[in-house]
């Protein structure tokens, strides 16, 4: 469990599974994926916690492969990677996009996930978070590599 955690950090693709392949580039993976995010924020997981997940998400008609920062059942941050792995038996630029490093848009959310948070946008991007006593960055894979 996470008693007494103050944040709890899941790994790259959480939801989804780092080897769906080509099923990534299937709605229903996405779709799935975003059902899966809206159950966590139901349960009351991130209830004064701070919650990172991994998922494919499409932003814009384009699939990134995320995070999403929850707090308190609020979705503060889906975070794009901005760096894919495309080395050795890697071939993430395959499915996803990667993100322009030090860019912030808003996303509209899925109705699934809109119904779950009560947000209908959400900050989506390369972003610092201000959570409690510290300031939060994210890296994934590759770009602890630039």
């Amino acid at each position: 469990g996470h008693v007494g955690s103050s944040r709890a950090v899941g790994p790259e693709l959480e939801l989804s599974g780092y080897t769906c392949e080509d099923h990534f580039l299937e709605r229903e993976t996405t779709h799935h994926s975003c059902e899966s995010l809206a159950a966590v924020i139901a349960s009351g997981v991130s209830d004064g916690m701070l919650v990172d997940v991994g998922l494919p998400f499409a932003h814009d008609g384009v699939l990134y492969n995320c995070r999403a920062l929850l707090l308190d059942g609020e979705l503060l941050l889906i975070r794009p990677k901005t760096a894919l792995a495309d080395d050795l038996c890697y071939r993430e630029s395959r499915w996803f996009t990667a993100w322009t490093p030090e860019r912030l848009a808003r996303t509209q959310l899925p109705p699934v996930l809109a119904a779950a948070c009560g947000q209908t946008s959400v900050p989506f991007g390369d972003a610092l978070l201000d959570v409690d006593d510290a300031t939060i960055g994210l890296e994934m894979c590759e770009e602890l590599f630039l």
